[in-house]
């Protein structure tokens, strides 16, 4: 199976799925950040995997090519980043989180809207097989 394929598969429905949970759980997922954010150690960990994911994507797909399956290699790039930050600043980055979630439930219906329609497009094109 090709490495974009399965990534769209792996990614994208992971993604919806945490997108359609931020637009219908909001109040859910803002206690759950909130408690990330104060939680050194949630913090940490979350850091830990996000790298860890960001690494075996970008090691397994790192495609710069002017079609959709660079939105993979981005979002690798991205965990990668996440990961660094959360590992390297983590007050600081929980300073910027708490910041953002206090400016109201437009962040996370961002997010959501965000993941959801990412998600969305990763599982069309991972299982029509394009």
């Amino acid at each position: 199976m090709d490495t974009s394929i399965f990534l769209a598969k792996l990614i994208g429905p992971i993604l919806a799925v945490i997108g359609l949970g931020l637009l219908i759980n909001r109040a859910g997922y803002q206690a759950v950040a909130e408690e990330v954010v104060k939680s050194r150690v949630q913090l940490w960990l979350s850091g830990v995997l996000a790298l860890t994911a960001g690494v075996a994507i970008v090691l397994s797909h790192n495609e710069w090519d002017l079609s959709w399956e660079v939105i993979i290699t981005i979002i690798g790039w991205l965990a990668i980043l996440r990961g660094l930050l959360r590992l390297l600043i983590p007050q600081q980055i929980g300073d910027f989180l708490s910041r953002a979630l206090a400016r109201g439930p437009q962040v996370l219906t961002g997010v959501g809207v965000v993941a959801l329609v990412v998600g969305a497009f990763l599982a069309w094109k991972g299982f029509s097989g394009t």
